[in-house]
């Protein structure tokens, strides 16, 4: 039987949280993907914080070829997770060793079983420098502009269900205002199928990968949310 105080001072709950090995402080989405997909396994999670406020957090998992986000929320010294709230951190690390099965609601089944240490020794990346020379002449500071894609934004190629017909231009642009609900595709033995809802109609597409195909799940239904809020 453990015993646990729940009247610690945010200030000790933060060393507290520090002490866990698989607790990453500030590493980003991004990066705990970049992380997880390189040198982790199947199974393999991690705690870092979340952009939604000071007491919340991410748990960041592998699921083979994709990385899946969950929140963790922490008030008063207790943590929310899923539908079970722990009072301490010390139970909530005790479930976390005991490998538990998250069912998400996209259907995906994933099994906590190897956190990933915030010290571990990993191989450089860094690469040595053999040729430096300027290619322009007169340029400043100033004449460095930044240039990427606009925020949700993403382009590429999808395989549609259907007969094979060729087509030398587009015959279709679906609007995503019309657009109920998108999915993976469950009804193929495939994880880089899914489909996208319309009032009369149902599209079935694939990616190359289901890392791809998850991709283009996130930001549409980023888009959807957005579209929404009236934004």
């Amino acid at each position: 039987m453990s015993v646990c105080s729940s009247t610690r001072s945010c200030g000790e709950d933060v060393d507290e949280l520090e002490s866990v090995s698989w607790y990453h402080y500030e590493l980003s989405r991004h990066a705990a993907e970049a992380l997880l997909l390189s040198n982790g396994v199947d199974g393999s999670f991690l705690l870092r914080n979340s952009n939604r406020g000071p007491e919340c957090f991410a748990l960041s998992v592998r699921a083979k070829d994709s990385v899946k986000h969950f929140n963790v929320r922490r008030q008063y010294g207790r943590y929310s997770f899923g539908f079970n709230e722990f009072s301490c951190l010390q139970d909530f690390t005790s479930h976390m060793a005991n490998q538990p099965l998250l069912g998400s609601e996209t259907g995906n089944l994933l099994v906590l079983r190897f956190p990933y240490p915030r010290q571990v020794e990993e191989p450089s990346i860094y690469e040595t420098v053999c040729v430096h020379t300027a290619m322009q002449t007169g340029r400043h500071e100033s004449d460095l502009v930044s240039n990427a894609p606009s925020l949700g934004t993403k382009e590429g190629y999808l395989v549609k269900q259907g007969a094979i017909i060729k087509f030398v231009e587009p015959i279709r642009t679906l609007d995503l205002t019309e657009c109920s609900a998108v999915q993976f595709d469950y009804s193929q033995e495939r994880v880089n199928c899914f489909c996208m809802v319309f009032p009369e109609r149902t599209f079935y597409l694939c990616a190359k990968s289901g890392a791809e195909a998850d991709e283009w799940i996130k930001i549409l239904r980023w888009k959807l949310s957005q579209i929404k809020k009236g934004r």
